[in-house]
């Protein structure tokens, strides 16, 4: 019989309601896994979980939102032999899930995972921690963090906006230099992503056609310090409409970015926070995980 290991986030979501999540276990259950079920209670707790058992499972399989997702595959990353991958979606901006087009019914997402092919996916590493999908750093980062696990649930992506306006008022530069394995980037940056993902806190997206998960490439995206408000407008504009060759927006398909700064620039790791550092080295883990889908 196959061992399952599925991770919950009860918190996570818009709903209290766990049915769903017990209609998907009795699923699993039925395509003949043995399913042992655990709660996270806190910070971290998803990460031990993935990290200590998962190496006795088949398949480990998690519920939650981004950030649940995050703490599962950190735990992954450090196991020799990797089980394949599940993800139930139940966050309130679940991007990684937007990319990828799974679904946010557990039952459905729980079929998805049975029958499904493994797809291969790429893996971010940052220093020593790892990401699913986006390392950022600038306006709207904060946001991705410091928003309540209340409001998100209350209000979704209403919530990172409303975050992210707060950001606006302190907008400011990032001085950094940013080197890839082609070229370096040097100046004044008020936003900047290494991501694999075509939407980033349910903000920012990304043209889907620009971005494949599991090509060994990150998308790279830069927004240099506009000179004046209507700068500003303008910039977001372009963005929006994904015109990536405006003035003041980079974007480039790196499988590696080093960053050094004397700036205090924090970081959002899948919308988890990581404290500034002089020094960062991100590069592509290729195809580091098998993800049921």
């Amino acid at each position: 019989m196959k061992k399952l290991l599925f991770i919950v986030n009860p918190r996570a979501g818009k709903t209290k309601s766990r049915s769903p999540l017990f209609d998907a276990v009795a699923q699993f259950s039925k395509a003949g896994y043995l399913v042992y079920v655990y709660l996270t209670e806190g910070c971290g707790d998803a990460v031990r979980a993935a990290a200590q058992m998962g190496g006795d499972f088949d398949t480990v399989v998690c519920a939650g939102g981004d950030g649940t997702l995050n703490e599962t595959l950190s735990g992954l990353m450090t196991l020799p032999h990797r089980p394949q991958v599940g993800y139930l979606p139940n966050g309130s901006t679940n991007d990684f899930a937007a990319s990828l087009h799974l679904s946010s019914n557990p039952v459905t997402a729980a079929n998805a995972i049975i029958h499904g092919e493994p797809y291969l996916l790429d893996v971010g590493q940052h220093n020593d921690r790892y990401f699913a999908y986006v390392a950022s750093f600038g306006a709207f980062t904060r946001a991705s963090y410091s928003a309540s696990q209340s409001a998100k649930n209350a209000l979704g992506h209403f919530a990172y906006i409303l975050e992210g306006l707060g950001d606006l008022d302190s907008l400011r530069p990032y001085h950094c230099r940013l080197e890839t394995e082609d070229e370096v980037f040097d100046g004044d940056f008020i936003f900047g992503s290494i991501c694999n993902s075509t939407s980033l806190g349910g903000l920012v997206k990304l043209d889907p056609n620009r971005v494949k998960m599991d090509d060994g490439l990150f998308e790279l995206l830069l927004l240099r310090m506009p000179k004046s408000p209507l700068d500003l407008q303008n910039l977001i504009v372009a963005l929006t409409r994904m015109q990536y060759d405006y003035p003041g927006v980079i974007l480039r398909h790196v499988s590696s970015v080093t960053l050094t700064t004397e700036d205090d620039i924090p970081w959002s790791l899948d919308g988890e926070y990581a404290p500034s550092m002089p020094r960062v080295e991100i590069r592509n883990l290729h195809n580091a995980i098998e993800l049921l889908r």
